[in-house]
């Protein structure tokens, strides 16, 4: 699809805008109310955003209603975006700051696990049994954590913070958040090994 798009670009000389400056475009339309310029920008990365906080919540309808909540914050903080960096950079961030605080604002629930106990404790698979060594991979298995655990590890390996800025989101001192991550993996590569060793 991508080399057809180039194609059609280079025989037609038109020039291609690059997807920062797209992005930019439609911002600047949406800040100043074209829904169907905001729609575009929901389109080109909702599967994305919807990725992260999947892996940051576990849970399908709970990173949906994220999505939208999501969504509905980037509408309501548009006018105020700089264009200081790209659109997709400000929108993930915004994201994940949304669903940190739902985590945040869950903090005595049990999603949010303190004790050491419920690291390890935490179930491998549903109640119901009806998980499969067959059916639990890499995704499913870091769905699996302990939702503080999850979060720490999502922010970490695969987002690519630093331990001060996961601590300072997360309302932990940063040695709790570099223990959670080695407990998290510990979990992670235990999980991983159980479904390998059922296979």
């Amino acid at each position: 699809m991508l080399s057809l798009a180039v194609t059609l670009d280079a025989a037609t000389d038109l020039p291609v805008a690059p997807p920062r400056e797209e992005d930019h475009a439609l911002v600047r339309a949406a800040g100043g109310g074209d829904v169907r310029a905001f729609e575009q920008l929901y389109r080109k990365h909702s599967r994305r955003v919807y990725a992260v906080l999947w892996r940051l919540c576990g849970h399908e309808a709970r990173a949906e209603d994220l999505l939208q909540e999501a969504f509905v914050r980037a509408w309501q903080a548009l006018p105020a975006f700089r264009f200081e960096s790209a659109f997709s950079t400000w929108l993930h961030r915004l994201a994940v700051n949304t669903a940190l605080m739902e985590l945040r604002s869950r903090r005595g629930a049990e999603a949010l696990e303190d004790d050491d106990a419920a690291l390890e404790t935490h179930a491998t698979g549903d109640s119901a049994g009806q998980r499969t060594a067959l059916g639990l991979d890499l995704e499913r298995a870091v769905a699996t954590l302990p939702p503080r655990a999850r979060a720490v590890l999502v922010l970490h390996d695969i987002e690519g913070w630093k331990h001060e800025e996961i601590a300072a989101e997360l309302g932990m001192a940063v040695g709790s958040s570099k223990a959670q991550l080695h407990r998290a993996r510990g979990l992670l590569r235990a999980r991983l090994g159980e479904a390998h060793g059922r296979a």
